[in-house]
Protein backbone atom coordinates (compact mmCIF):
# COMPACT_ATOMS: atom_id res chain seq x y z
CA UNK A 1 0.00 0.00 0.00
CA UNK A 2 1.57 3.33 -1.02
CA UNK A 3 2.42 5.64 1.81
CA UNK A 4 0.04 9.06 2.27
CA UNK A 5 1.74 12.02 2.02
CA UNK A 6 1.96 14.23 5.08
CA UNK A 7 1.95 18.39 4.25
CA UNK A 8 2.17 21.57 5.99
CA UNK A 9 2.30 25.11 4.83
CA UNK A 10 5.20 26.31 5.34
CA UNK A 11 4.91 30.10 6.22
CA UNK A 12 5.80 32.70 8.61
CA UNK A 13 4.10 35.56 10.35
CA UNK A 14 5.78 38.33 8.12
CA UNK A 15 5.56 39.58 4.18
CA UNK A 16 8.95 37.75 3.35
CA UNK A 17 9.39 34.55 3.86
CA UNK A 18 11.21 31.88 1.50
CA UNK A 19 10.58 32.89 -2.06
CA UNK A 20 11.57 36.82 -1.69
CA UNK A 21 10.87 39.29 -3.85
CA UNK A 22 6.85 38.01 -4.72
CA UNK A 23 5.41 40.66 -2.30
CA UNK A 24 5.70 43.00 -5.48
CA UNK A 25 3.15 40.84 -7.19
CA UNK A 26 -0.59 42.37 -8.04
CA UNK A 27 -1.97 39.20 -6.50
CA UNK A 28 -0.11 38.63 -3.61
CA UNK A 29 -1.79 39.90 -0.18
CA UNK A 30 1.71 38.83 2.24
CA UNK A 31 1.03 42.48 3.17
CA UNK A 32 -1.80 41.58 5.02
CA UNK A 33 -0.13 39.63 7.28
CA UNK A 34 -0.75 41.91 10.25
CA UNK A 35 -4.89 41.16 10.14
CA UNK A 36 -6.43 38.52 11.68
CA UNK A 37 -8.96 37.34 8.96
CA UNK A 38 -6.04 36.96 6.51
CA UNK A 39 -4.72 34.15 9.15
CA UNK A 40 -8.18 32.86 10.02
CA UNK A 41 -8.95 32.42 5.85
CA UNK A 42 -5.35 30.82 5.25
CA UNK A 43 -6.19 28.34 7.86
CA UNK A 44 -9.81 27.73 6.37
CA UNK A 45 -7.99 27.10 3.42
CA UNK A 46 -5.45 24.59 4.57
CA UNK A 47 -8.28 23.02 6.13
CA UNK A 48 -10.54 22.48 3.01
CA UNK A 49 -7.25 21.18 1.31
CA UNK A 50 -6.69 18.34 4.75
CA UNK A 51 -3.20 19.94 5.29
CA UNK A 52 -1.84 18.39 8.63
CA UNK A 53 -0.27 21.58 9.70
CA UNK A 54 0.75 25.13 9.17
CA UNK A 55 4.44 25.72 10.08
CA UNK A 56 5.38 29.05 10.94
CA UNK A 57 9.19 29.81 11.08
CA UNK A 58 10.21 32.56 13.22
CA UNK A 59 13.53 34.86 13.57
CA UNK A 60 14.62 37.10 16.65
CA UNK A 61 17.62 38.63 14.71
CA UNK A 62 17.71 40.61 11.31
CA UNK A 63 19.60 39.34 8.63
CA UNK A 64 22.28 42.06 8.46
CA UNK A 65 25.49 39.90 7.02
CA UNK A 66 24.59 40.96 3.42
CA UNK A 67 26.36 44.06 2.45
CA UNK A 68 26.94 44.32 6.44
CA UNK A 69 24.14 46.11 6.73
CA UNK A 70 20.01 45.63 7.07
CA UNK A 71 19.28 47.99 3.96
CA UNK A 72 18.20 45.36 0.87
CA UNK A 73 16.53 43.29 4.20
CA UNK A 74 14.55 46.57 4.64
CA UNK A 75 13.93 47.48 1.12
CA UNK A 76 12.65 43.51 0.36
CA UNK A 77 10.88 42.34 3.29
CA UNK A 78 13.48 39.74 3.71
CA UNK A 79 11.74 39.11 7.33
CA UNK A 80 11.55 41.69 8.50
CA UNK A 81 8.90 42.91 10.11
CA UNK A 82 8.37 39.81 11.33
CA UNK A 83 5.69 39.47 13.97
CA UNK A 84 4.85 36.79 16.90
CA UNK A 85 3.79 33.60 15.57
CA UNK A 86 2.41 32.39 18.60
CA UNK A 87 -0.23 34.77 18.52
CA UNK A 88 -2.47 33.71 15.54
CA UNK A 89 -2.56 30.32 17.09
CA UNK A 90 -5.86 30.46 18.91
CA UNK A 91 -7.50 32.73 16.46
CA UNK A 92 -6.70 29.95 13.61
CA UNK A 93 -7.72 26.79 15.56
CA UNK A 94 -11.16 29.08 16.77
CA UNK A 95 -12.19 28.40 13.05
CA UNK A 96 -10.80 25.10 12.15
CA UNK A 97 -10.94 21.15 13.52
CA UNK A 98 -8.36 19.34 12.48
CA UNK A 99 -5.28 21.65 10.96
CA UNK A 100 -2.50 21.33 13.44
CA UNK A 101 -0.10 24.10 14.50
CA UNK A 102 4.23 24.17 14.40
CA UNK A 103 4.97 27.27 15.88
CA UNK A 104 8.52 27.86 16.01
CA UNK A 105 10.59 29.27 19.37
CA UNK A 106 14.14 29.86 19.85
CA UNK A 107 15.26 28.11 23.12
CA UNK A 108 17.80 30.81 23.86
CA UNK A 109 15.20 33.72 23.85
CA UNK A 110 13.08 31.99 25.91
CA UNK A 111 12.76 31.10 29.66
CA UNK A 112 11.42 27.66 30.10
CA UNK A 113 9.15 27.92 33.12
CA UNK A 114 6.99 30.47 31.53
CA UNK A 115 7.35 29.13 28.10
CA UNK A 116 5.53 25.76 29.63
CA UNK A 117 2.89 27.43 30.58
CA UNK A 118 2.30 28.91 27.16
CA UNK A 119 2.71 26.03 24.66
CA UNK A 120 -0.01 24.33 27.44
CA UNK A 121 -2.39 27.09 27.08
CA UNK A 122 -2.27 26.82 23.10
CA UNK A 123 -2.60 22.62 23.66
CA UNK A 124 -5.79 23.59 25.66
CA UNK A 125 -7.28 26.17 23.81
CA UNK A 126 -6.35 24.05 20.37
CA UNK A 127 -7.74 20.58 21.96
CA UNK A 128 -3.83 18.71 21.08
CA UNK A 129 -3.10 20.90 18.09
CA UNK A 130 -0.01 22.48 18.76
CA UNK A 131 3.45 21.34 17.91
CA UNK A 132 6.94 22.73 18.65
CA UNK A 133 9.69 23.87 16.14
CA UNK A 134 12.94 24.13 19.06
CA UNK A 135 15.72 26.20 17.27
CA UNK A 136 18.77 27.35 18.90
CA UNK A 137 19.57 30.44 16.46
CA UNK A 138 21.77 31.15 13.92
CA UNK A 139 21.60 34.87 14.04
CA UNK A 140 24.51 37.13 15.61
CA UNK A 141 22.12 40.02 15.64
CA UNK A 142 19.49 38.35 17.70
CA UNK A 143 22.28 37.45 20.33
CA UNK A 144 23.01 40.99 20.72
CA UNK A 145 19.38 42.31 20.33
CA UNK A 146 19.10 40.14 24.07
CA UNK A 147 22.31 41.56 25.23
CA UNK A 148 24.73 38.74 24.05
CA UNK A 149 27.63 40.27 22.56
CA UNK A 150 27.47 37.00 20.21
CA UNK A 151 25.84 33.93 19.04
CA UNK A 152 27.32 31.11 21.27
CA UNK A 153 29.25 28.35 20.21
CA UNK A 154 27.31 26.01 17.71
CA UNK A 155 27.63 22.69 19.94
CA UNK A 156 26.89 24.21 23.47
CA UNK A 157 24.17 25.39 22.52
CA UNK A 158 22.38 22.40 21.29
CA UNK A 159 23.83 21.62 25.15
CA UNK A 160 21.60 24.46 26.52
CA UNK A 161 18.87 23.00 24.49
CA UNK A 162 18.92 19.69 25.34
CA UNK A 163 19.10 21.04 29.09
CA UNK A 164 16.15 23.12 28.52
CA UNK A 165 13.76 20.06 27.06
CA UNK A 166 14.20 18.33 30.45
CA UNK A 167 13.25 20.98 32.37
CA UNK A 168 10.76 21.71 30.16
CA UNK A 169 9.65 18.07 30.20
CA UNK A 170 9.66 17.72 33.59
CA UNK A 171 7.17 20.72 33.93
CA UNK A 172 4.64 19.11 31.29
CA UNK A 173 5.21 15.56 32.15
CA UNK A 174 5.87 14.95 35.37
CA UNK A 175 4.45 17.93 37.70
CA UNK A 176 1.00 16.99 37.52
CA UNK A 177 -0.41 13.48 37.77
CA UNK A 178 -3.37 12.94 34.91
CA UNK A 179 -5.59 12.25 37.86
CA UNK A 180 -4.59 15.70 39.45
CA UNK A 181 -7.83 17.67 38.72
CA UNK A 182 -10.85 16.33 40.49
CA UNK A 183 -13.42 19.05 40.38
CA UNK A 184 -15.31 17.46 43.17
CA UNK A 185 -17.52 20.28 43.93
CA UNK A 186 -19.30 18.56 47.35
CA UNK A 187 -15.56 17.65 48.71
CA UNK A 188 -14.54 21.36 47.98
CA UNK A 189 -11.68 19.89 45.81
CA UNK A 190 -10.80 20.97 42.51
CA UNK A 191 -7.34 19.38 42.29
CA UNK A 192 -5.52 16.87 44.52
CA UNK A 193 -2.49 18.54 46.22
CA UNK A 194 -0.66 14.81 46.63
CA UNK A 195 -0.83 14.23 42.71
CA UNK A 196 0.85 17.46 41.89
CA UNK A 197 4.52 18.16 42.41
CA UNK A 198 6.92 20.64 42.61
CA UNK A 199 10.31 20.43 39.95
CA UNK A 200 13.31 21.42 41.29
CA UNK A 201 15.87 21.66 38.18
CA UNK A 202 20.07 23.25 39.00
CA UNK A 203 21.84 22.17 36.23
CA UNK A 204 24.82 23.99 34.00
CA UNK A 205 22.20 26.56 32.26
CA UNK A 206 18.83 26.36 34.04
CA UNK A 207 17.74 26.90 37.80
CA UNK A 208 13.95 26.38 38.40
CA UNK A 209 11.53 25.45 41.35
CA UNK A 210 8.24 25.41 41.22
CA UNK A 211 4.62 23.73 39.80
CA UNK A 212 3.49 24.02 36.53
CA UNK A 213 1.24 26.18 36.64
CA UNK A 214 -0.96 24.22 34.18
CA UNK A 215 -3.36 21.40 34.41
CA UNK A 216 -2.37 18.52 31.87
CA UNK A 217 -3.04 19.05 28.29
CA UNK A 218 -4.28 16.95 26.31
CA UNK A 219 -0.59 16.04 25.03
CA UNK A 220 1.00 17.73 27.75
CA UNK A 221 4.69 17.63 25.81
CA UNK A 222 3.71 19.70 22.36
CA UNK A 223 4.73 17.47 18.87
CA UNK A 224 8.32 18.25 18.64
CA UNK A 225 10.00 19.65 15.59
CA UNK A 226 13.49 20.43 14.82
CA UNK A 227 15.12 21.31 11.67
CA UNK A 228 18.80 20.42 12.71
CA UNK A 229 20.55 18.12 10.61
CA UNK A 230 24.36 18.69 11.18
CA UNK A 231 26.22 16.44 14.09
CA UNK A 232 25.18 18.15 17.05
CA UNK A 233 22.01 18.55 15.36
CA UNK A 234 21.00 15.33 14.17
CA UNK A 235 22.32 13.95 18.24
CA UNK A 236 19.79 16.58 19.30
CA UNK A 237 17.25 15.26 16.70
CA UNK A 238 17.91 11.92 17.65
CA UNK A 239 16.49 12.14 21.07
CA UNK A 240 14.18 14.32 20.84
CA UNK A 241 12.32 15.07 17.55
CA UNK A 242 9.23 13.35 16.29
CA UNK A 243 8.86 15.44 12.75
CA UNK A 244 12.31 16.76 11.38
CA UNK A 245 12.44 19.05 8.46
CA UNK A 246 15.35 18.53 5.97
CA UNK A 247 16.07 20.98 3.07
CA UNK A 248 17.41 18.91 -0.16
CA UNK A 249 18.09 20.21 -3.47
CA UNK A 250 17.57 16.38 -4.70
CA UNK A 251 15.99 12.85 -3.38
CA UNK A 252 19.52 11.48 -3.43
CA UNK A 253 20.50 13.99 -0.97
CA UNK A 254 17.31 13.87 0.86
CA UNK A 255 17.47 9.60 1.26
CA UNK A 256 20.72 10.46 3.00
CA UNK A 257 19.42 12.58 5.23
CA UNK A 258 16.35 10.52 5.72
CA UNK A 259 18.27 7.45 6.47
CA UNK A 260 20.91 8.74 9.05
CA UNK A 261 17.74 10.59 10.88
CA UNK A 262 15.92 7.43 11.34
CA UNK A 263 19.13 5.07 12.36
CA UNK A 264 20.23 8.01 14.69
CA UNK A 265 16.57 7.22 16.49
CA UNK A 266 17.24 3.93 16.66
CA UNK A 267 20.80 4.43 17.99
CA UNK A 268 19.03 6.74 20.80
CA UNK A 269 16.33 4.07 22.04
CA UNK A 270 14.05 4.86 19.88
CA UNK A 271 12.33 3.44 16.49
CA UNK A 272 12.69 4.32 12.89
CA UNK A 273 9.07 4.99 12.60
CA UNK A 274 8.93 7.96 15.65
CA UNK A 275 9.84 9.90 13.39
CA UNK A 276 8.54 11.72 10.49
CA UNK A 277 10.57 13.74 7.63
CA UNK A 278 9.67 16.55 5.61
CA UNK A 279 11.31 18.29 3.02
CA UNK A 280 10.89 21.93 1.77
CA UNK A 281 9.51 22.10 -1.48
CA UNK A 282 8.13 25.59 -3.84
CA UNK A 283 4.72 24.31 -6.06
CA UNK A 284 3.96 26.18 -9.10
CA UNK A 285 0.69 24.71 -10.77
CA UNK A 286 -2.11 25.08 -13.11
CA UNK A 287 -4.55 23.19 -15.07
CA UNK A 288 -2.48 22.91 -18.26
CA UNK A 289 1.51 22.37 -18.27
CA UNK A 290 1.82 25.76 -20.89
CA UNK A 291 -0.67 27.73 -18.02
CA UNK A 292 1.55 26.52 -15.43
CA UNK A 293 5.02 28.09 -17.06
CA UNK A 294 3.97 31.11 -17.79
CA UNK A 295 2.67 31.51 -14.13
CA UNK A 296 5.82 30.69 -13.29
CA UNK A 297 7.56 33.11 -15.72
CA UNK A 298 5.40 35.44 -14.21
CA UNK A 299 6.27 34.89 -10.79
CA UNK A 300 9.70 34.95 -12.09
CA UNK A 301 9.63 38.54 -12.98
CA UNK A 302 8.73 40.28 -9.27
CA UNK A 303 10.76 37.65 -7.67
CA UNK A 304 14.08 38.93 -6.24
CA UNK A 305 17.19 36.04 -6.56
CA UNK A 306 19.49 38.77 -4.02
CA UNK A 307 17.01 39.49 -1.63
CA UNK A 308 17.24 35.40 -1.69
CA UNK A 309 21.31 35.39 -1.40
CA UNK A 310 20.91 38.08 1.43
CA UNK A 311 18.63 35.39 3.56
CA UNK A 312 21.45 32.71 2.42
CA UNK A 313 24.32 34.41 3.47
CA UNK A 314 22.75 35.35 7.21
CA UNK A 315 22.60 31.73 7.18
CA UNK A 316 25.89 30.78 6.25
CA UNK A 317 27.31 33.82 7.89
CA UNK A 318 29.09 34.85 4.24
CA UNK A 319 28.61 38.08 2.86
CA UNK A 320 28.20 37.30 -0.76
CA UNK A 321 28.55 40.93 -1.75
CA UNK A 322 32.21 40.99 -1.18
CA UNK A 323 32.46 38.38 -4.31
CA UNK A 324 32.82 38.68 -7.98
CA UNK A 325 30.01 35.65 -9.93
CA UNK A 326 32.28 33.35 -10.40
CA UNK A 327 35.01 33.82 -7.98
CA UNK A 328 35.70 30.27 -5.71
CA UNK A 329 33.76 31.36 -2.07
CA UNK A 330 35.58 30.23 1.13
CA UNK A 331 32.93 28.24 2.58
CA UNK A 332 34.30 28.01 6.59
CA UNK A 333 33.07 26.18 10.04
CA UNK A 334 31.30 28.81 12.35
CA UNK A 335 28.06 29.02 14.66
CA UNK A 336 25.32 29.02 11.30
CA UNK A 337 23.29 26.73 9.37
CA UNK A 338 26.40 24.56 9.24
CA UNK A 339 24.23 21.94 6.61
CA UNK A 340 23.52 25.03 4.37
CA UNK A 341 27.53 25.33 4.82
CA UNK A 342 28.95 21.69 4.10
CA UNK A 343 26.48 21.33 1.19
CA UNK A 344 27.45 24.59 -0.79
CA UNK A 345 31.18 23.59 0.12
CA UNK A 346 30.26 19.96 -1.35
CA UNK A 347 29.12 21.43 -4.31
CA UNK A 348 31.34 24.27 -4.99
CA UNK A 349 28.73 27.08 -5.74
CA UNK A 350 29.59 30.62 -6.48
CA UNK A 351 27.57 33.52 -6.06
CA UNK A 352 26.56 33.01 -9.83
CA UNK A 353 25.36 29.33 -9.38
CA UNK A 354 23.08 30.15 -6.04
CA UNK A 355 21.84 33.40 -7.56
CA UNK A 356 20.64 31.17 -10.66
CA UNK A 357 19.23 28.33 -7.93
CA UNK A 358 17.14 31.46 -6.79
CA UNK A 359 14.56 32.26 -9.60
CA UNK A 360 12.13 32.70 -7.26
CA UNK A 361 13.91 34.06 -4.50
CA UNK A 362 14.84 31.10 -2.84
CA UNK A 363 16.28 27.75 -2.70
CA UNK A 364 13.84 25.11 -2.12
CA UNK A 365 13.31 22.34 -5.01
CA UNK A 366 10.88 23.40 -7.41
CA UNK A 367 8.30 21.79 -9.41
CA UNK A 368 6.30 23.48 -12.22
CA UNK A 369 3.84 21.71 -14.04
CA UNK A 370 0.21 21.04 -14.12
CA UNK A 371 -1.60 19.13 -11.34
CA UNK A 372 -0.60 15.57 -12.39
CA UNK A 373 2.74 16.18 -12.84
CA UNK A 374 3.26 18.22 -10.30
CA UNK A 375 1.43 14.79 -8.56
CA UNK A 376 4.75 12.56 -9.90
CA UNK A 377 7.41 14.57 -8.86
CA UNK A 378 5.76 14.76 -5.41
CA UNK A 379 5.59 11.10 -5.19
CA UNK A 380 8.61 10.51 -6.54
CA UNK A 381 10.43 12.42 -3.70
CA UNK A 382 8.33 10.37 -1.20
CA UNK A 383 9.64 7.17 -2.75
CA UNK A 384 12.69 7.47 -3.51
CA UNK A 385 13.84 10.38 -1.03
CA UNK A 386 12.15 8.20 1.65
CA UNK A 387 10.56 10.95 3.05
CA UNK A 388 6.95 10.96 4.77
CA UNK A 389 6.07 14.51 3.63
CA UNK A 390 6.42 18.01 2.77
CA UNK A 391 6.63 21.71 4.00
CA UNK A 392 4.91 23.23 1.06
CA UNK A 393 6.26 27.10 0.85
CA UNK A 394 4.26 29.80 -0.33
CA UNK A 395 4.87 32.15 -3.90
CA UNK A 396 2.11 34.92 -4.08
CA UNK A 397 -0.41 34.20 -1.50
CA UNK A 398 -2.99 33.19 -0.72
CA UNK A 399 -3.22 32.36 -4.31
CA UNK A 400 -0.12 30.02 -4.62
CA UNK A 401 -2.26 27.49 -1.52
CA UNK A 402 -4.99 27.80 -3.05
CA UNK A 403 -4.15 26.47 -6.43
CA UNK A 404 -2.46 23.38 -4.20
CA UNK A 405 -5.63 22.83 -2.59
CA UNK A 406 -7.92 22.92 -5.47
CA UNK A 407 -5.65 21.07 -8.29
CA UNK A 408 -3.17 18.77 -6.14
CA UNK A 409 -4.63 17.40 -3.72
CA UNK A 410 -7.29 15.83 -5.64
CA UNK A 411 -5.03 14.37 -8.11
CA UNK A 412 -2.81 12.59 -5.15
CA UNK A 413 -6.20 11.99 -3.55
CA UNK A 414 -7.53 9.60 -6.74
CA UNK A 415 -3.92 8.04 -6.33
CA UNK A 416 -4.69 6.87 -2.75
CA UNK A 417 -1.24 9.08 -1.81
CA UNK A 418 -3.65 11.21 0.53
CA UNK A 419 -6.27 11.38 3.09
CA UNK A 420 -9.46 12.08 2.22
CA UNK A 421 -10.57 13.07 6.27
CA UNK A 422 -8.47 14.14 9.40
CA UNK A 423 -8.16 11.26 11.53
CA UNK A 424 -9.34 11.50 15.27
CA UNK A 425 -7.40 12.65 18.15
CA UNK A 426 -4.89 14.92 18.72
CA UNK A 427 -2.07 16.44 16.45
CA UNK A 428 0.40 13.43 17.58
CA UNK A 429 -2.03 10.76 16.80
CA UNK A 430 -3.03 11.81 13.21
CA UNK A 431 0.72 12.08 12.87
CA UNK A 432 1.74 8.42 14.14
CA UNK A 433 -1.42 6.82 15.17
CA UNK A 434 -0.67 5.79 18.91
CA UNK A 435 -2.43 8.43 20.72
CA UNK A 436 -2.18 11.90 22.17
CA UNK A 437 1.18 11.21 24.28
CA UNK A 438 4.80 10.72 23.98
CA UNK A 439 5.21 7.05 23.31
CA UNK A 440 6.92 5.55 26.62
CA UNK A 441 10.66 5.13 24.47
CA UNK A 442 10.61 9.10 24.82
CA UNK A 443 13.07 10.53 26.65
CA UNK A 444 10.43 12.62 28.07
CA UNK A 445 8.31 9.35 29.34
CA UNK A 446 11.24 9.36 31.85
CA UNK A 447 10.07 12.72 33.31
CA UNK A 448 6.19 10.94 34.52
CA UNK A 449 7.47 9.06 37.73
CA UNK A 450 10.79 10.56 39.76
CA UNK A 451 12.52 9.73 42.95
CA UNK A 452 11.11 12.06 44.72
CA UNK A 453 12.93 13.50 48.44
CA UNK A 454 9.40 14.64 49.19
CA UNK A 455 5.63 13.79 48.10
CA UNK A 456 5.74 17.07 46.35
CA UNK A 457 9.22 17.43 45.12
CA UNK A 458 10.33 16.16 41.79
CA UNK A 459 14.36 16.88 41.24
CA UNK A 460 15.98 16.53 38.03
CA UNK A 461 19.05 17.49 37.37
CA UNK A 462 21.75 18.73 34.88
CA UNK A 463 22.16 15.21 32.22
CA UNK A 464 25.38 13.79 32.35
Amino acid sequence: MPKEILLNAFNMNSVGHINHGLWTHPRDQSHRYTRLDYWTSLAATLERGLFDGLFLADIVGVYDVYQQSVDLTLRESVQLPVNDPLMLVSAMAAVTKGLGFGVTVNVQAEEPYIFARRISTLDHLTDGRIGWNIVTGYLDSAARAVGEKALGEHDTRYDRADECLDLLYALWEGSWDDDAVLRDRKARLYADPSRVRKIRHEGTYYRAEGYHLSAPSRQRTPVIYQAGTSGRGRTFASRHAECVFISSPDTTVARAASRGIRQGAVEAGRRAEDVRIFAGITVVVDRMEKAAQEKYEEYVRHASPEAGLAHFSAGTGIDFSEYELDEPITYGKGNFVQTSVDLARERGWTKRSILSGMALGGRYPLIVGDPKQVADVLEAWIDEGEIDGFNLARTVTPESYEDFVDLVVPVLQERGRYKTGYGAGSLRNRLFGAGDRLPDRHPAAGFRKGDSAAPNTFIRGARS
